[in-house]
């Protein structure tokens, strides 16, 4: 579809879709086809990736293609090892699953050999998830800073695994030696497994889904912990914290996003305030605490503004250590600031 200024002036073409985003813009070109355009901008991601150093020998998983950030609306992939997961967010990219799929293959040099398509069932006409090339593989394993995660790229969560994550994990590592940590909403246990790493005198895995406990105690064993270090537990993190005694040298909070749209939002700060008070109220002096939002409509003044409540209501002094976003693989296109969806703090609680 093509888009025009109330001047007639041409503004760009994109994908047409009855939603919030009524056209995705993929190129500023009238004269452009859009297969050419697609396998353009792929090309232009595989060089982005590169440039970061992806894949390398210690992490062959990252991200792709990155929506908005990449000029590339409504798209997302994600690559496991040799499997790359591709997530349409828009109707339109329908009929160019399968060019997405083989430009993706032809430009990996190799490195790539199946695809997997796990687009947004609100698409509607996507009867199920399918192998747009390759044969099918239940599971995938993969290295993230020389540590193996399993990955269920059909049933699990987003492509399979939190991506986004990947440096906050490994900062994590660095102040978990000797502690006793906690990590809610823990889904495959990734925080787990990085604190666990670097010799965590304990660790408890939280989350509500028995899937996610028994992924997370897959990876547990996958990088061969002593299970006298791990605990996982599967329940709903808030009442469990509410009913909880216990202490923890360090926390992570890393919930789902609490909020989709500006609708949800006050009920989401609400939410991350008395999620933060929660975990401030079971540790010690000097604990350290992990917290983040992936709610795009939260943004990181009213997210930080959700956690300073929580301090003055909890009665701690705290102060921020780190302040956290989204690695370099989720591009961020400088006219498109809603693309920073990620925020963290690393705080430490007096």
């Amino acid at each position: 579809m093509d888009v025009y200024s109330s001047q007639n002036q041409y503004l760009g073409s994109g994908f047409y879709q009855k939603s919030s985003i009524t056209v995705r813009i993929i190129t500023r070109n009238q004269q452009e086809s859009v297969a050419d355009v697609i396998q353009q901008k792929i090309a232009l991601c595989f060089e982005g990736r590169k440039l970061i150093g992806f894949p390398n020998k210690e992490t062959d998983v990252y991200r792709l293609v990155h929506g908005e950030g990449d000029e590339l609306p409504g798209l997302v992939v994600d690559v496991y090892a040799k499997t790359a997961v591709v997530q349409l967010h828009a109707s339109g990219w329908l009929p160019y699953r399968q060019l997405i799929a083989e430009t993706i293959v032809a430009l990996s040099n190799k490195t790539i050999n199946s695809v997997f398509d796990k687009s947004a069932e609100s698409l509607g006409n996507l009867s199920k998830n399918s192998w747009l090339i390759g044969e099918e593989q239940a599971s995938i394993q993969v290295k993230e800073f020389g540590h193996s995660f399993e990955i269920d790229v059909e049933n699990g969560q987003k492509t399979g695994f939190f991506i986004d994550q990947r440096y906050n994990r490994k900062l994590l590592g660095e102040f978990s030696k000797g502690k006793k940590v906690l990590n809610t909403f823990c889904y495959s246990g990734g925080f787990s497994v990085y604190a666990l790493k670097n010799k965590a005198a304990h660790v408890l895995s939280i989350d509500s889904s028995k899937k996610a406990v028994q992924l997370t105690d897959i990876n547990v064993e996958l990088n061969g912990f002593d299970e006298s270090h791990h605990q996982s537990v599967c329940a709903d993190v808030l009442p469990w914290l509410t009913n909880n005694t216990e202490i923890f040298d360090v926390v992570v909070l890393d919930p789902p996003a609490f909020a989709k749209h500006k609708s949800a939002r006050h009920k989401a700060i609400q939410a991350y305030k008395r999620l933060n008070l929660m975990a401030m109220q079971c540790m010690p002096k000097n604990g350290i605490l992990f917290t983040f939002s992936c709610s795009q409509v939260v943004d990181s003044a009213m997210f930080r503004g959700a956690v300073m409540s929580a301090a003055i209501e909890c009665g701690r002094q705290v102060q921020i250590l780190h302040q956290l976003s989204q690695p370099a693989d989720h591009t961020i296109n400088i006219f498109h600031p809603e693309g920073e969806y990620l925020k963290g703090l690393v705080l430490r609680v007096v």
